[in-house]
């Protein structure tokens, strides 16, 4: 261990930059190496505060298991968000894992969703967990975060606060709590010692930052001269004293070049949040006529002819049997049947599915919506259809799929194809049935295409979409208005979200087509930052970059159900989700972007990364029969760092302007209008609605720039704000730059607490 290499704070640095430039005289030692080292035990604790507890339900009671005992748990005396039960252990331990009793039936008081919080006092904790317990009798365990800032940081009081029960307004109960980690005393040393050291180097810092806030420039140098800390990467200090002390604006544009050149800006880039440009389609056909209004569609795309089909719908009056087809290079719509019956294809209907197949050119149809009277005709069976592109010719493959082993009659269900293997894959769905009260899911099927034989892979199952041992491991929970994607390269069904009776879900697991394994991946999405729980999302993948995006449809809201216009992203690496807009209001830039919805269809176009989307039902409350139209292009972008070079540069010379305007000469005046005109003007970006909004208040600004009451407040107070504009400028930049190049984001102010 004395021989492990020493590093600075970072030990990941940012590509073409040597380091990230901080510094300290003794540096921290890492101890991220050390949890490879590091034998998991359990760690005794004891109870240490808890909010309330009712009749003899002690927190204590949750030390040992006793699964079988109705009294051996923790029950709080109230349900509000207030309760909570703290541990403590007697020397400070790393903890990673925590593991949860249940009672030996499932229990409406069990533990929904929970948060755990540690730290090394009691005053100062961070979130260590945020998950939720199964309502069923197994052990649950869970990983704990036990690094930060790469650094192991060590615990010594635990601190579990309890947020939802699955029976609503039941009291909370903890039966049992076990915490596995590491308490060995030769690493604990090593690891306390460190987080001292780190404590010690971060409040220097925070000393650091206040003090050049403050232009107290004398204690600053004094205090880092002293320790040998520098508050961040030498190019942002030198950017600080050319722009904020010396007021040199050149001088501060020359160092952002150099930033920039670094690669510097290339890792926020990276990282940025996406940004969703809307543009909507005013396309027709030869005739000038397009689609008529629908939800409940189906379209598909064919990538490499750069074509979208779609294919019938409900129009809020009438099931509809129209067929048609996009170009996306021309932005035409072209009618290919009014009927597909009538050319020996599919009736007209909706709720079914539809998946473009490249290897053969041709198109699947399964499934549709089914009123419980309409069953009762013999003439309604599970059809089967096929379309072939090139020659433009239906084929029905089977008349009834339930004769043959394949999935009934059923409507709300996904389709993905696995163009490997050359199988279909069809999961969920209601059955139709003739009590219209009868809830029946369809599993999991598989259709081989050269064979044209069906098996069923997985049965519905009414529990958990993991099954446990004790459980058929061939069932799967189904439901109805989900998404399923697949995978080419991992070779797996991401499935998520939907409703199930009356119940809506927030759920993920994915399916392995090669090992016939199903792996939770949520229980909440929505508690990790995806959408709520709802039905009729539309979602995509991108498998090159493994992201899958979500426009949500109806979701979950108390007393019933809302309709939302949101987009998520999920980074299948990172296991994150990213929230890029939601709108709640119809009206609002609805000429901007498409109104909320659910039941619309939406497809991806991997070429230009595109998603088009069409049609849906608005929900309109005061018209339940309304349906869609409009057809939409969506684009996320990112940041290129040419876009991050010229916005540091426009947000500088912004403040370059503001200056020349504060001054009173008619000389001066005629250099800020020239300077604006020639340097700030071609720097704007007229597609950003808050920078255009910004540099027209400037441009005022400039033409009232010889009111009296700009200029005259004394030259101390001018001082002072322009210090503070400059500041402001300074932090505006550093949103740009990587968090371990720049000071940190802490107040010192914000350690001083009321008592």
């Amino acid at each position: 261990m004395k021989n492990h290499v020493e590093q600075a704070i970072s030990p990941h640095p940012i590509p073409g930059v040597q380091g990230n430039g901080i510094q300290k005289k003794e540096r921290v030692r890492p101890t991220l190496h050390l949890l490879d080292q590091m034998i998991k035990t359990v760690l005794p604790y004891h109870i240490h505060a808890y909010s309330s507890h009712s009749g003899n339900y002690h927190p204590r009671s949750i030390i040992e298991n006793k699964p079988t005992d109705q009294a051996s748990r923790w029950s709080s005396g109230t349900h509000d968000q207030d309760q909570f039960i703290t541990l403590s252990f007697v020397t400070p331990v790393v903890a990673q894992s925590i593991t949860f009793g249940k009672f030996h039936r499932a229990h409406v008081c069990n533990l929904k969703e929970f948060k755990v919080y540690g730290g090394p006092n009691f005053e100062n904790m961070m979130e260590l967990l945020h998950a939720g317990l199964k309502n069923d009798t197994e052990l649950e365990s869970f990983e704990l975060r036990t690094h930060s800032n790469h650094m192991v940081f060590p615990i010594q009081y635990l601190k579990i606060v309890p947020l939802a029960t699955f029976g609503a307004n039941f009291n909370y109960s903890i039966w049992y709590v076990q915490v596995q980690g590491v308490k060995d005393r030769k690493i604990m040393t090593n690891v306390v010692a460190q987080y001292h050291q780190y404590q010690e180097f971060q409040t220097t810092r925070l000393c650091l930052k206040h003090f050049r806030q403050r232009n107290m420039m004398h204690l600053f140098d004094l205090l880092q001269q002293r320790t040998g800390v520098t508050l961040e990467h030498p190019l942002l200090t030198q950017m600080h004293t050319q722009l904020v002390q010396l007021g040199d604006f050149e001088g501060a544009e020359t160092i952002l070049q150099q930033l920039h050149q670094q690669g510097i800006y290339q890792h926020n880039c990276q990282d940025a949040p996406y940004r969703a440009s809307w543009r909507r389609i005013w396309a027709t056909n030869q005739d000038g006529d397009t689609p008529c209004p629908r939800g409940g569609h189906q379209m598909c795309i064919d990538i490499d002819d750069r074509k979208i089909y779609l294919l019938g719908g409900w129009s809020g009056s009438e099931e509809l049997a129209d067929f048609w087809q996009y170009d996306i290079e021309r932005e035409q719509w072209h009618l290919l049947a009014n009927d597909t019956q009538l050319f020996g294809g599919p009736c007209a209907r909706s709720c079914h599915k539809m998946v473009f197949d490249p290897k053969t050119r041709s198109i699947f149809v399964i499934g549709r919506y089914v009123e419980c009277q309409a069953v009762q005709d013999q003439r309604q069976s599970a059809d089967f259809f096929r379309y072939y592109c090139d020659q433009q010719q239906w084929v029905k493959i089977s008349d009834n799929t339930t004769q043959e082993k394949g999935p009934g009659m059923i409507f709300d269900h996904q389709m993905c194809l696995d163009g490997t293997i050359d199988t279909l894959y069809v999961f969920g769905g209601r059955k139709v049935s003739y009590d219209s009260t009868v809830h029946v899911y369809s599993g999991l099927y598989a259709y081989h295409i050269p064979s044209n034989c069906w098996r069923l892979v997985r049965a519905d199952s009414s529990g958990s979409p993991v099954p446990n041992e004790e459980e058929d491991l061939r069932t799967m929970k189904s439901r109805v208005g989900h998404s399923m994607l697949f995978h080419p390269g991992r070779r797996q069904l991401s499935i998520f979200a939907g409703q199930r009776v009356k119940e809506y879900l927030s759920d993920m697991f994915t399916y392995s087509i090669d090992t016939n394994t199903v792996r939770e991946i949520s229980q909440d999405i929505s508690r990790e930052g995806g959408p709520d729980a709802g039905s009729t999302h539309r979602a995509t993948m991108d498998p090159v970059k493994n992201e899958i995006y979500v426009l949500s449809g109806y979701m979950k809201n108390q007393g019933g159900g809302t309709v939302k216009n949101g987009l998520w992203v999920y980074d299948m690496n990172r296991n994150e989700w990213t929230k890029v807009y939601q709108n709640h209001n119809i009206n609002d830039l609805k000429h901007m972007e498409p109104c909320p919805r659910f039941a619309h269809q939406m497809v991806y176009d991997p070429i230009t990364q595109t998603q088009f989307i069409f049609g849906g039902n608005p929900g309109d409350q005061e018209c339940s029969n309304k349906r869609l139209d409009d057809f939409w292009q969506l684009t996320l972008t990112r940041p290129n760092p040419e876009d991050v070079l010229r916005r540091s540069m426009y947000l500088v010379r912004m403040q370059n302007l503001k200056e020349k305007c504060s001054e009173s000469s008619d000389d001066s005046l005629l250099e800020a209008l020239d300077y604006l005109r020639t340097k700030l003007t071609p720097l704007v970006n007229h597609d950003n609605v808050q920078e255009l909004h910004e540099f027209r208040q400037l441009c005022a600004r400039l033409c009232l720039s010889a009111n009296a009451s700009e200029i005259n407040n004394g030259p101390e107070k001018q001082d002072t704000d322009v210090i503070a504009q400059r500041n402001d400028i300074f932090d505006r930049l550093l949103a740009f730059v990587p968090d371990d190049m720049k000071e940190p984001a802490e107040q010192l102010l914000d350690a001083v607490k009321l008592r």
